[in-house]
């Protein structure tokens, strides 16, 4: 029979009456033990009481991931790594932890043990005062510039109580916790921007700038100087100052990059090297400029049909998609609308300063039967017009329907309100936009091209008119 670290395998379902686990579980929050396939063994009471478990609860041979849905133990066993200072969060609370794998005397692992060392993050508060004095804490400036580029958006703010929602936060929430690339991937309209400030509100990286950048927004020839920046005098007519990129305002903390299948081909290559070794090189530019940032990228294309068709790189694709997040389309999270909905109403009443209207069943039924290929913004957007033109305080299923030709406008009376010319012009403007996004399948090129602007005018537009 094998020993390790003094232990036997059998004797490692019972190391929870040692001495030394004994005193080691008397200084720290909880404890527990896993075998070589990361099955608890056993754990302490005190964490059960973090977990919410009850004392009484049967829980050997559960796997770990079924009481501490973000544990790393797995890994620690599969890699045989120790962890030795790691932050957990377990519902709203944040641990420092260790974990340790534990060896027989032919160095195979078999198991692990870990520790919750501090529950309350104030115990930290010195140690991260002083690694902050190490690593340079931000200066006036940069904090100015953190609250310029705080996040709009926290997981609170994506709503919906459905089973495909209540999957995506969890991975999401999880995506926070992690720092690493995360890629979202989803239709157009879905929500993917708000997931991407949710993300770096709930990470460590909170603290410093969210910075995004829409790819399909940009003009491909101002693209890199977008991106990577200016160096003084880099050409005729640039700032002899220069001018700092997306890159390096988002130094430590997140970069956000939206519709990211839109990034031109010269420009892959040089975001790869960015995701490998964390540096590049301004424009006009031989010195190389490190950075830290974390990378959200999202995209409404099928990027893996775009690497088959040679029109993104393999590469650059693979170094993205570290951690994918599919974000549902509404028409599979229909029991959302209904939430949704209402709180659209109430956000659009307050906006306009006009007063709340409701919801008909016969309304709520329409939403619900409708298939939604502009997904939450299609339905924003469907709400506010309705209602701004529904004339009751009830918005009914015809109040969404297009205005029946054979019908009779009404007479103008004279005590009815004239509507002033730059309203009337702006809601025209609008539904113009909105009618060539319907039509161009809410591509935005397509729909610059069919109301004969550019795409930069369109996206002004849209910001205008809150699209």
């Amino acid at each position: 029979m094998t020993r390790t670290s003094g232990f036997t395998e059998k004797e490692l379902a019972d190391l929870s009456e040692s001495p030394l686990l004994a005193l080691l579980d008397h200084i720290c929050e909880g404890s527990l033990i896993v075998d070589d396939h990361a099955h608890v063994l056993w754990i302490s009471d005190k964490y059960r009481d973090i977990l919410g478990l009850e004392r009484d609860l049967p829980v050997r041979g559960t796997s770990v991931e079924e009481l501490i849905p973000n544990s790393m133990m797995r890994q620690v066993v599969r890699d045989g790594q120790p962890i030795l200072l790691d932050l957990l969060r377990v519902r709203t609370t944040w641990m420092v932890v260790t974990r340790i794998p534990i060896r027989d005397q032919s160095e195979r692992v078999i198991g692990g043990i870990g520790f919750v060392f501090y529950k309350d993050m104030d115990y930290l508060k010195a140690f991260v005062e002083k690694y902050g004095r190490l690593r340079g804490v931000p200066s006036t400036a940069e904090r100015q510039l953190v609250s310029l580029r705080d996040t709009k958006y926290t997981f609170a703010d994506f709503l919906g109580q459905s089973e495909p929602v209540e999957q995506l936060l969890q991975r999401a929430r999880r995506a926070s916790e992690l720092d690493t690339t995360v890629l979202l991937l989803g239709e157009t309209g879905t929500g993917k921007e708000v997931l991407a400030h949710a993300i770096h509100h709930a990470s460590v990286r909170a603290e410093r700038p969210f910075v995004g950048i829409n790819m399909a927004a940009v003009p491909d020839n101002l693209m890199e100087a977008e991106f990577f920046g200016v160096a003084p005098g880099a050409y005729t007519g640039a700032d002899r100052k220069g001018r700092k990129g997306k890159l390096q305002l988002a130094d430590k903390g997140t970069l956000f990059l939206d519709e990211v299948g839109d990034l031109p081909p010269n420009l892959q290559s040089k975001l790869l090297r960015v995701l490998q070794e964390q540096e590049f090189e301004a424009l006009g530019s031989n010195e190389v400029i490190r950075v830290d940032v974390r990378i959200i990228a999202a995209t409404s294309k099928d990027l893996k049909a775009m690497v088959d068709a040679g029109d993104f790189r393999a590469d650059l694709y693979y170094r993205l998609n570290v951690l994918p997040i599919v974000v549902p389309p509404l028409r599979e999270r229909i029991d959302d609308i209904e939430l949704l909905a209402n709180s659209m109403i109430e956000h659009i009443a307050r906006g306009l300063g006009m007063s709340r209207k409701w919801l008909s069943e016969s309304a709520l039924a329409y939403l619900q039967d409708h298939g939604w290929p502009g997904n939450v913004r299609e339905l924003r957007n469907t709400l506010e017009r309705t209602f701004i033109f529904a004339k009751g305080t009830t918005l009914d299923a015809e109040d969404f329907l297009p205005p029946s030709p054979e019908r009779e406008p009404e007479r103008q009376r004279p005590d009815q309100r004239i509507e002033p010319l730059h309203e009337t012009v702006a809601r025209a403007e609008r539904e113009s936009i909105l009618k060539a996004l319907e039509a161009a399948d809410n591509n935005r090129s397509q729909a610059a091209r069919l109301l004969g602007i550019s795409r930069a005018n369109l996206y002004e537009k849209m910001a205008r008119h809150s699209l």
